[in-house]
């Protein structure tokens, strides 16, 4: 660690227990330059496309040797991962990261006609996202509510600014993706601590960044908190039509965050949905048969968690979705939980802790669970033993008092994200794309949202995460 002010941070691991020729790099330039805004969003998939296309035959032959590169632009800047045989690492990271850095031009378009085949292809890749399934729509709008604006853009701000690029613009953000920035790495593998700090003095001399002052490095992912909600009254709506005209499936998701960031809230969730999941897809699945898509999940962002229930249909609307997977949520104390035997309690517990306990399979397994520490600031190389740890000391009881708190009582946090199909029998009349929400004071219950409202939404939730 270079200290305040200084260019790297660099945490190695020596492999112990795999016994393999190998070794992983995992590096991250922490900048906020190459993704503050949606055309530097949409020039990033311009420029891994371009990176990815112009080292493509060098990087099928590294792979025939048993080496990889991916070059990913995140909103808090540009990750370069190496891995492969640790004899032959050393070269590949030089080669790869002076194309990068000084053969920049070598590897963009030439012309204008060769940008627009670049161009072309993302804006497919983009457009793409309107014949995926609802519930990839329901769910992608959900998340959004609950992503700060500069991690994650919506699809439409990155197709608009995606036509309007031109090369000049990739031109200009190629040559400052690697200027300067704070680095970030993990070095792991069959490597001594010296031979790891050879890779970095490689990688540091390849790729000339000047260093950031502390307040310059980007934060880390903080979730947006959803508004609260009594149980009295319907939380947040998102209503959205279904882009693909001819898809005429309905579908309802509705999503209960939790902001508890401790060991036992996280597996208390995670005990919760295996509970719960499979009474939900018998109840609204082969019973109701409501639709063919019926399933639960639960997600992490940053420490918070989520817990989703999602049901796709061709036959109901999906206000209809909606009732019925809360008339569930509603039966879940009453008819699952407070009836789960101290053994079936125990059964579900202990799959979890056999599921968190199971041991890497492979480096490359435990080289991206020690990066997700790193990556995401909690530095918790444990977290899944302090998991299990915590699930031996939950009881039924917890379990309940969690369920009261995430959904059974005043202050409930949860949005309902509905995609309404344009024909069919499930279809209903198409939603406005603004409700005539106006951004200031988003902490009330009871708000529906229409697609125009996401963005001023998401900025008023923003200032709640400053004030809470």
């Amino acid at each position: 660690d270079d200290g305040p002010g200084g260019r790297w941070t660099v945490y190695f691991k020596e492999d112990d227990r795999f016994g393999l020729p190998k070794a992983f790099l995992v590096m991250h330039l922490l900048t906020r330059d190459v993704f503050s805004s949606p055309k530097n969003a949409a020039l990033a998939s311009m420029y891994e496309l371009c990176v990815s296309d112009r080292l493509g035959e060098y990087a099928y032959d590294a792979g025939l040797a048993g080496l990889l590169y991916e070059v990913k632009v995140m909103p808090r800047g540009v990750r370069l991962t190496f891995g492969g045989y640790n004899d032959k690492l050393k070269n590949f990271i030089e080669y790869v990261s002076k194309k990068l850095s000084k053969d920049v031009r070598k590897l963009l378009p030439r012309t204008d006609q060769e940008f627009d085949r670049y161009k072309d292809q993302v804006m497919r890749g983009l457009s793409a996202f309107d014949v995926k399934q609802p519930y990839f729509h329901a769910s992608y709008y959900a998340q959004l509510l609950v992503q700060p604006r500069k991690f994650q853009y919506t699809n439409r701000e990155l197709r608009d600014e995606t036509r309007a690029l031109l090369l000049p613009d990739l031109v200009a953000y190629a040559e400052n993706v690697w200027k300067n920035g704070k680095g970030e790495a993990l070095i792991q593998g069959n490597l001594n601590e010296k031979e790891a700090a050879g890779l970095v003095d490689v990688l540091g001399n390849a790729l000339p960044f000047r260093s950031l002052p502390e307040n310059e490095i980007p934060p880390n992912l903080e979730p947006l908190p959803l508004p609260q909600a009594d149980t009295d009254v319907v939380p947040t709506r998102l209503l959205v039509a279904e882009p693909n005209p001819s898809n005429e499936n309905s579908c309802a998701y509705v999503m209960l965050q939790s902001l508890d960031q401790s060991e036992k809230a996280h597996v208390l969730i995670e005990l919760l949905n295996a509970v719960v999941s499979e009474p939900f897809y018998d109840d609204l699945r082969t019973k109701q048969q409501l639709g063919y898509i019926v399933s639960s999940g639960v997600r992490g962002l940053a420490g918070t968690r989520t817990l989703s229930f999602v049901v796709q249909s061709s036959v109901a609307a999906s206000a209809s979705l909606s009732v019925s997977i809360f008339n569930f949520l509603d039966s879940i104390e009453t008819k699952i939980l407070k009836k789960l035997s101290e053994v079936d309690f125990s059964i579900f517990a202990k799959s979890l802790i056999d599921q968190k306990t199971e041991i890497d399979k492979d480096l490359a397994t435990e080289v991206t669970r020690n990066w997700s520490e790193i990556s995401s600031g909690r530095l918790e190389f444990d977290r899944v033993q302090k998991e299990a740890r915590a699930l031996l000391g939950v009881s039924k009881e917890d379990l309940l008092e969690f369920w009261r708190d995430l959904y059974g009582r005043n202050g409930r946090r949860m949005v309902i994200s509905e995609i309404i199909p344009r024909q069919g029998d499930a279809s209903s009349p198409l939603p406005p794309s603004t409700s005539g929400y106006l951004s200031g004071d988003n902490s009330v219950s009871g708000l529906v949202l229409g697609i125009d409202d996401i963005e001023p939404f998401r900025r008023d939730s923003e200032k709640l995460t400053v004030t809470r």
